[in-house]
């Protein structure tokens, strides 16, 4: 370095940063053989502190303000120095400006699927991102802890250390909470201030405090979110209604196809049922007779009515008296699973006593020319 420049590094009397980024956390001042000149101005602004060390030892820190540097707001450098009588200049110390402003929207996010063990999913794998926001808030501790001797320090040298306690605590938190899979979505901002208290103890131990954090988004695989939206519908289906809209799908399915048998059968016994429901309904909406006076007969008793599984569908019920016809087309067979009110579950129709002479009558001997 020639002559010049360095009594121009000796001559420096102005001690100040101005950031023109906004990922600076820390700047050590550069002067030549870090000499400083007594009486020089150090100048802190808004949103930073500075900080002198002497030999690697921690000493004097400021809070934004001008100062004149002498050995009256130089208390613990004087010690160090050993000034007792003052000091003549230069002086060497390291000044280091941290930023004590709101670091705002950093990015972090799960880099690998975290497992959890759902009740009824079992064994799921989630991703989840968000942002945070940080500041220094104990700048000796933070340069202590986490800067050293670098002259430079920014948000992405930290990052990845931030991010790393971020998602431990969010998978922990994941966890504890034993959420269903299908809740995350609407309980966010509640998962979020839990996680924001967890990090307080991890964030101070540096000198920092985490002073906003939010999850913007739970994934989880495709088949498995597939699976919630089917069950959602489920609850919200009427099961009786999409019985009757299955079997009348398959109504329209067996009609389109003409040349199978069991398929006009399937058609038929579906196109009967559907009547006999509409007969049902039509009856129990037409009004009423007013009541007569004298005696009341008893109820006519109700016809005994069977369900019948037609091509895996539940259709009906049916009369027992409709049913003879449905063999005839060979809709009812003696396999086929029925149900009635009563029956503890599904049985074939040549189980039933009722129905058994369905299937047992012969024709009459062809005669003999």
């Amino acid at each position: 370095m020639s002559f010049f420049k360095k009594l121009k590094g000796e001559l420096i009397d102005i001690i100040e940063f101005l950031d023109k980024t906004q990922h600076t956390i820390v700047h050590r001042f550069e002067r030549h053989n870090n000499e400083i000149k007594n009486n020089a101005k150090l100048v802190v602004r808004e949103g930073q502190i500075a900080v002198f060390i002497n030999e690697g030892q921690l000493a004097d820190i400021f809070t934004p303000g001008t100062y004149t540097l002498n050995t009256q707001n130089l208390p613990v450098l004087s010690i160090l120095q050993g000034w007792k009588y003052g000091f003549n200049s230069p002086f060497k110390a390291e000044v280091y400006f941290v930023s004590t402003r709101n670091f705002i929207d950093q990015k972090w996010g799960t880099r690998t699927p975290v497992i959890l063990n759902d009740d009824r999913f079992g064994m799921v794998e989630i991703r989840a991102f968000g942002i945070y926001s940080f500041k220094v808030t104990d700048a000796a501790v933070f340069i202590r802890e986490i800067v050293g001797t670098n002259q430079l320090f920014t948000t992405s040298h930290i990052s990845e250390q931030l991010k790393s306690i971020i998602v431990t605590r969010f998978t922990n938190a994941a966890g504890q909470t034993h959420l269903p899979i299908e809740k995350y979505a609407a309980n966010l901002n509640e998962l979020s201030d839990t996680i924001f208290h967890y990090m307080h103890d991890d964030f101070s131990a540096y000198g920092m405090e985490v002073t906003k954090f939010l999850i913007e988004n739970v994934s989880m695989p495709d088949e498995v979110k597939k699976e919630i939206f089917e069950l959602s519908r489920l609850d919200k289906i009427d099961l009786d209604k999409l019985t009757r809209m299955k079997a009348a799908k398959a109504m329209e399915a067996a009609a389109e196809n003409p040349s199978g048998t069991a398929g006009m059968g399937m058609g038929l016994g579906a196109g009967m049922a559907m009547a006999n429901q509409m007969a049902q309904m039509m009856t129990h909406q037409t009004a009423t007779p007013p009541p007569t006076q004298g005696a009341v007969p008893p109820p006519i008793p109700e016809e005994v009515a069977y369900f019948i599984a037609i091509g895996g569908q539940q259709s009906g019920p049916y009369k027992i008296s409709l049913l003879p016809e449905l063999v005839t087309k060979q809709v009812l067979t003696r396999d086929t699973l029925v149900w009635k009110n009563g029956m503890a579950q599904w049985e074939a129709a040549g189980a039933q006593a009722e129905l058994a002479h369905l299937f047992t009558a012969t024709p009459p001997p062809i005669p003999q020319p």
